[in-house]
């Protein structure tokens, strides 16, 4: 690769040359090299950047339509890069997958697996978030209706962001198919409460039943935090204010 010089910066390819920009600065090269895409298609040398590329596709659309799916438990995405930092979570599931070859490996095997029931629950969702770091309360999901009983909530013993005065808790029940891409969240009110209750207990009901038949029930809690001006609650943005944690799968 060399540096261009003269007035005119070119862009394209002249006599087996390619002119182009890098970094602002106008480059040349010898054209040719690399891979097209026939050569990934067909080649023998491609298979595993085949299996990979295809493992990668699926592992990206479970992702986006989970995350797609919670966005009201929180009301909207975490932060800008949540697809991005969800990634290596279902890149992880994927792998887990013992039934399937390489190249078909899927999200929902490895999710079916105890060690990724593990891996799901202890997965950092969103890392700023001391509520969802911490888990202030204990708790427990009825396994007929799904009802989530907190037990022990202490807000004091968490740190809470600047300005914010309350905090709005909302329980879901996501059922999810990561093979046909299928969802259905199942909600219960939000419970909002002041930064100051401490040692108390609540049930926590779904308003509508789960009716749904997709194989995966994954319970989530969604917080974030508001500041109270004499009537009114405003919404707090920054990335602490806005958690979510995954309860039981």
């Amino acid at each position: 690769m060399a540096r261009q010089k003269g007035i005119i910066a070119l862009k394209g390819t002249i006599g087996g040359l390619n002119f182009y920009q890098l970094n602002g600065m106008p480059v040349v090269r010898k054209a040719g090299g690399g891979f097209n895409g026939k050569t990934i298609k067909t080649s023998p040398t491609m298979q595993r950047v085949r299996e990979n590329g295809s493992e990668f596709g699926h592992s990206s659309s479970a992702n986006r339509v989970f995350r797609n799916a919670i966005l009201s438990l929180t009301d909207g995405s975490p932060f800008a890069n949540f697809h991005r930092h969800l990634m290596p979570l279902f890149a992880q599931l994927k792998s887990l997958d013992t039934l399937n070859i390489r190249g078909q490996r899927k999200v929902s095997e490895g999710l079916a697996r105890v060690e990724g029931k593990q891996l799901f629950k202890k997965f950092a969702f969103t890392p700023d978030c001391a509520f969802a770091n911490q888990k202030p309360f204990d708790f427990s999901i009825d396994a007929a209706t799904y009802g989530l009983h907190l037990r022990q909530l202490s807000l004091s013993s968490v740190k809470a962001p600047k300005g914010a005065t309350h905090i709005s808790l909302q329980y879901g029940v996501l059922a999810i198919d990561f093979d046909g891409f299928e969802t259905q969240l199942s909600q219960a009110a939000a419970l909002v409460l002041p930064l100051s209750t401490n040692t108390s207990s609540f049930d926590v009901p779904l308003e509508t039943p789960i009716a749904s038949t997709l194989p995966f029930r994954i319970c989530l809690l969604g917080v974030r935090y508001y500041q109270q001006q004499e009537s009114s609650f405003y919404l707090l943005n920054a990335k602490e204010s806005i958690g979510l944690l995954v309860m039981e799968v």
